[in-house]
């Protein structure tokens, strides 16, 4: 795909050093034409998926590809409103192969996608992947975890400092075609994006390994595609106990 100018961007993926299958699933997609790109902008996604033999790699394929569909193929002129239509799609979707195919009944998948389009940014997100915005040097967190630990955090049920260890640290509150309803997180309003701003999706094998200050230090000092390979050699030199997954989009 040709990328237009503007932006520099990287992505890969990895199995891991534990895992024998590769359940995350990514994209990119940006329009060909110029009006359906002042309208659509850029789209990212990042998917992890769950549910033993190809239960997972399924689930965060569909994920993956039905996001971009529905994306692209809305009348909705709201591009927020398109993400999440297109959410709820991707879930409804999952629930139903899982209903035809017993084998795939425990599929399930995180889901983050987030569009750029004319510098305002606009996303969705279900599960532990992770939406980051690096601005002057700052790294911080636009999503939340769904996940137990960080319901418990929230409630003062325990530290921040306790999560690390919990033997509950995974354990998703939201997911992607596991249970009818799914909590979705979307901002308010778009949020402005600046020249020299940094995005970047990853899944729970990335940030799991490593602090915020090693993301940070490794994202503002390197090009994305050098980035992409430190960060996923990082998390695999942490032992790698998980798939690896991240984009990186730098707004030139």
């Amino acid at each position: 795909m040709k990328i237009r100018p503007g932006v520099e961007l990287a992505g890969l993926t990895d199995v891991g050093c534990v895992r024998e299958n590769n359940e995350d699933s990514y994209s990119y997609w940006e329009p060909e034409d110029d009006a359906s790109f002042a309208a659509l902008g850029r789209l990212a996604i990042v998917a992890d998926g769950m549910g033993g033999h190809e239960g997972g790699q399924i689930a965060s394929r569909i994920a993956v590809d039905l996001v971009t569909e529905t994306y692209t193929a809305s009348a909705e002129p709201d591009p927020q409103k398109r993400l999440l239509s297109a959410l709820d799609k991707a879930h409804r979707r999952i629930q139903q192969q899982a209903r035809e195919n017993p084998a795939l009944s425990a599929m399930g998948t995180t889901c983050t996608a987030f569009a750029l389009v004319d510098a305002r940014l606009y996303f969705v997100h279900v599960g532990d992947s992770r939406l980051y915005l690096l601005r002057e040097g700052k790294l911080w967190s636009l999503t939340r975890d769904h996940t137990l630990i960080a319901r418990l955090i929230e409630n003062d049920v325990i530290r921040p400092e306790e999560a690390e260890n919990h033997p509950q640290k995974h354990v998703l509150t939201s997911a992607l075609g596991v249970a009818d309803d799914i909590e979705i997180d979307f901002p308010p309003e778009p949020a402005p994006i600046r020249t020299g701003d940094t995005l970047l999706i990853c899944t729970d094998g990335l940030w799991g390994q490593m602090n915020l200050n090693e993301m940070q230090q490794v994202a503002a000092s390197q090009s994305p595609k050098n980035a992409c390979r430190a960060l996923v050699q990082l998390a695999k030199e942490r032992g790698g106990p998980d798939n690896i997954t991240l984009q990186i989009l730098h707004v030139l």
